[in-house]
């Protein structure tokens, strides 16, 4: 009973946010663009090229933001047996993995012009492909299983495990000798333009809220697909 109530309030309410999130999203990413791609000067070293990452930041931040939330919801999943937990990390891998192609996609383009090439495997970029897979991996082994109860746990194994290849996607940069560039923020500060800083953080804003509306709604989808809330 108690589980059933926790879903339909999560349902409810998830209605309501969701067309302010993905409203604020769109707001955000109009004004992200604008400012990318016509405000912000030419980089002195990579010209033009370097506007891919407008979009190429807040969607690697986005997918491995989102496998962490993945796992994390899959460890509640586990331990309190709760079925609206399993329902978040399902919801959140089509999206991280769309993030992901994004991020992989759009650093291809950017690493052409930059470093000439599309695709080295360093630790970064290889590290990054791995995320990827381990979304398409734990959506291929969930969709395979026919118990669903069964799939959560199954796949629940997949997002635990590969959570260990965020931080190694984050700090490859500074263990190892990589083509990748390293971070232009960090804690100490920031070697980017204010104008530029600006637009990412509105990018990624613009990405977080269009993340959490997605995921919202797909798990209300679920929910009420299974009818668990009626």
């Amino acid at each position: 009973m108690s589980t059933s109530i926790t879903l339909e309030g999560f349902y409810r309410k998830a209605g309501k946010l969701i067309p302010w999130f993905m409203s604020a999203a769109l707001v955000l990413f109009v004004v992200g663009v604008y400012l990318g791609f016509f405000v912000c000067p030419i980089e002195a070293r990579q010209g033009n090229s370097y506007r891919i990452i407008f979009i190429h930041i807040p969607a690697a931040w986005l997918a491995m933001s989102l496998y962490l939330l993945m796992a994390v919801a899959s460890i509640v999943g586990l331990l309190k047996n709760s079925r609206l937990a399993f329902i978040l990390a399902q919801a959140m891998a089509p999206t991280g993995a769309l993030m992901g192609f994004i991020a992989l996609f759009s650093g291809a383009f950017w690493g052409r012009p930059t470093w000439g090439t599309y695709w080295v495997w360093d630790a970064r970029l290889t590290s990054m492909l791995i995320l990827f897979f381990l979304y398409l991996g734990f959506i291929a082994l969930h969709s395979a299983i026919d118990d669903k109860r069964r799939a959560d746990q199954a796949a629940s194994v997949i997002s635990i495990v590969g959570a260990v290849n965020v931080p190694i996607i984050y700090f490859s940069v500074r263990w190892w000798n990589t083509l990748h560039q390293g971070a232009s923020i960090t804690s100490s500060g920031s070697s980017i333009a204010p104008i530029m800083l600006n637009t990412i953080f509105i990018m990624l804003a613009a990405g977080t809220l269009y993340g959490a509306a997605v995921v919202l709604s797909r798990t209300r989808t679920t929910v009420s697909y299974t009818h668990l809330t009626l």
